[in-house]
C-alpha cells in the first residue's frame, strides 16, 4: 500500500509536536518542520524527520517543499500549525510586531500552502489543516492583532475551500480551546511588556491574572486526535471545536449579542 506523506509546522513543541507523533503512529511518513531543530531531535526516534524552517523565511519555505518531494514524490496532509499569539494594546504594540504577527500566523500559511497546493492537485487529492483557534470566532481583551491574524486564516480557509474541492482537495480548521502548552506562559510575558505600564496596566494585569489556568486545560492530544481523525475520515467537517472551552466560548460569541459579549469578558476579567 502506498504509504502517505505529511507535513507539519511549528512541530517543536505543544500541539505540533503531538500531532507529528500521531500522524506518524497512524503511518504517514511524517516531516516535522520548525525553527527550533534542537528540540525535534528526539522526534527522529518515532521516524519523524526534521526540517529546520522558519516559516517567515521564502527560501527555507521553499527548500522544505522541494526535500519532501524530493523524497517521497507527494504531500497528502498539510498541517500548518506554527503560530503565537501577540497581546498588548492596539496603542502600545509597534507595528514591526504586528507585522511579524501577521506574517508567522497567516502569510506563513498562505505561502507554504501556495506551495503545496500544485503537487496535491497533480495528485487530485489532499487534506490541508489550519490550525486555528477559539479566537477565530471570538476576541479576547488585549488580543486585537492576534484575533485579527485568526479571523483573517478562517475566512482565507473558507474560500480556499471552495476553490480546491474541485480538485480532490480539501481544507479543515481547528479550532484548540484552552490546551495545555506554553502559549499562555509566553503571551503573559509579552503583555505585561507591552501594556504593563500606562493606561492599560489594569486590565493587562487581569487578562495576566486570568491566562493562569483557572479553567483548566486540556492536553494537546485532543487536538492530534482531531487532527487524525479529520485527515483519515471520507468526509471531514469543516469545524472541529476542541479542547476546553471551545465549545462555549462560541456558542456564547454566536448567541449573545456584541455588547453581550463584551459584558461576559468584563465579568471575566474583575
Amino acid at each position: 500500500m502506498m504509504v502517505k506523506t505529511a507535513l507539519v509546522t511549528g512541530a517543536s513543541s505543544g500541539m505540533g509536536r503531538e500531532i507529528a507523533l500521531k500522524l506518524a503512529a497512524d503511518g504517514y511518513t511524517v516531516y516535522g518542520a520548525a525553527r527550533r531543530v534542537d528540540r525535534m531531535r528526539d522526534l527522529e526516534s518515532s521516524g519523524i524527520r526534521i526540517i529546520g524552517m522558519d516559516v517567515t523565511v521564502d527560501d527555507q519555505v521553499v527548500a522544505a517543499v522541494d526535500r519532501v518531494i524530493a523524497e517521497t514524490g507527494r504531500i497528502d496532509v498539510l498541517v500548518n500549525n506554527a503560530g503565537f499569539g501577540l497581546y498588548g494594546a492596539v496603542e502600545d504594540t509597534s507595528m514591526d510586531d504586528v507585522r511579524y504577527q501577521f506574517d508567522v500566523n497567516f502569510f506563513g500559511v498562505a505561502r507554504l500552502t501556495q506551495l503545496v497546493l500544485p503537487h496535491m492537485r497533480a495528485q487530485e487529492s489532499g487534506r490541508i489543516v489550519n490550525i486555528s483557534s477559539v479566537g477565530g470566532e471570538i476576541y479576547t481583551p488585549l488580543g486585537a492583532y492576534y484575533h485579527a491574524t485568526k479571523h483573517a486564516l478562517e475566512a482565507w480557509s473558507d474560500a480556499l475551500r471552495y476553490e480546491v474541492a474541485r480538485f480532490g482537495i480539501d481544507v479543515i480548521i481547528v479550532q484548540p480551546g484552552l490546551i495545555d502548552t506554553e502559549w499562555s506562559g509566553i503571551m503573559a510575558g509579552t503583555l505585561l511588556e507591552r501594556s504593563g505600564r500606562g493606561a492599560y496596566a489594569p486590565l493587562a494585569q487581569a487578562v495576566v491574572a486570568r491566562s493562569g489556568g483557572e479553567l483548566g486545560s486540556s492536553s494537546p492530544t485532543v487536538i492530534s486526535d482531531a487532527v487524525s481523525r479529520a485527515v483519515s475520515v471520507r468526509r471531514p467537517r469543516t469545524r472541529y471545536a476542541v479542547g476546553r472551552m471551545a465549545k462555549p466560548l462560541i456558542a456564547a460569541r454566536r448567541v449573545l449579542s456584541d455588547r453581550g459579549f463584551d459584558r461576559l469578558l468584563a465579568a471575566a476579567a474583575r
